[in-house]
C-alpha cells in the first residue's frame, strides 16, 4: 500500500490520447512511431510526445521442474542480442517462444516444450507464474511465464526448428545448481531469472500441489 495520500495507479488507458500511430520499420520485428499526450499528476495534459516502440509480439517462457529430482530443464542457444555481453552470446534460458495467430499462451508453452526440448506436457501439469512487460519504456512485448511438472529422466539432446535457425542444447540442472548460476551472474535472461526466483519462493507449495 502507498504510504502517501496519493492513490496508486490512478490513470488508465483512457487517460492517454494517441494522436497518430505509424509503422516506421517492418522486418522480422517492427518499429512503430506514436504521437500521444497523457494526463499529468499535477493536472491537465502533457504536450504531444513522440516515441518509437519496438513491436516484437508477445511471448511465453516455460520452466520445466522435476519435483522427484529437484531439478529444472534449461536450454542453451545463441542470442544475437547478447553479442556485446561479457558472458558471450550463448545463453542459458527458459524454453520460450512467440505467439502465432490465434494461439493462447498455454498452447504456446506446450508447443515450444516439444519443439525445443522434446517434452510432452500435460496441460493440467502446467501452472501460470505471472505476466510481465519486458521493457515497457520502449518495447510492447508481454511475457507469459509458466512452470510445468515434468519427468526429467532421459531428457537431453539438441533440438529446434532448422527453418528458424534454431540450435538448442537441452540441460537438466539441479535446482540448487541453477540458483548458484544465478548468484554467479551466469544467467542473464530476465524471464529465466524471474522464473527461478519464483520457483525458490514457491517450492513447498508447488511440490505439495503436484504430489
Amino acid at each position: 500500500m502507498s504510504m502517501t495520500k496519493d492513490p496508486l495507479l490512478r490513470f488508465s488507458l483512457a487517460d492517454v490520447e494517441v494522436v497518430e500511430k505509424s509503422r516506421k520499420y517492418q522486418g522480422f520485428f517492427a518499429i512503430d512511431e506514436y504521437l500521444f499526450r497523457h494526463k499529468l499528476y499535477a493536472g491537465g495534459y502533457s504536450k504531444v510526445l513522440k516515441r518509437e516502440v519496438f513491436e516484437r509480439g508477445d511471448a511465453v517462457g516455460l520452466l520445466p521442474y522435476d519435483p522427484k529430482t529437484d531439478s529444472v530443464i534449461l536450454i542453451e542457444q545463441f542470442r544475437s542480442g547478447a553479442l556485446r555481453s561479457n558472458t558471450g552470446p550463448w545463453q542459458l534460458e527458459l524454453i520460450a517462444g512467440m505467439f502465432s495467430e490465434n494461439e493462447i499462451p498455454l498452447d504456446v508453452a506446450i508447443r515450444e516444450a516439444k519443439e525445443e526440448a522434446d517434452l510432452d506436457l500435460a496441460p493440467d501439469k502446467v501452472i501460470k507464474v505471472m505476466n510481465y512487460l519486458s521493457s515497457s519504456g520502449g518495447m510492447s512485448e508481454c511475457i507469459h511465464l509458466y512452470c510445468a511438472c515434468v519427468d526429467s529422466e532421459n531428457v537431453s539432446g539438441v533440438y529446434g526448428l532448422e527453418s528458424e535457425g534454431e540450435d538448442i542444447l537441452v540441460h537438466v540442472v539441479a535446482r540448487k545448481d541453477a540458483q548458484k548460476l544465478l548468484e554467479q551472474g551466469k544467467i542473464l535472461n530476465a524471464a529465466t531469472i524471474i522464473a527461478l526466483q519464483w520457483l525458490d519462493l514457491n517450492l513447498d507449495k508447488l511440490k505439495s500441489s503436484w504430489k
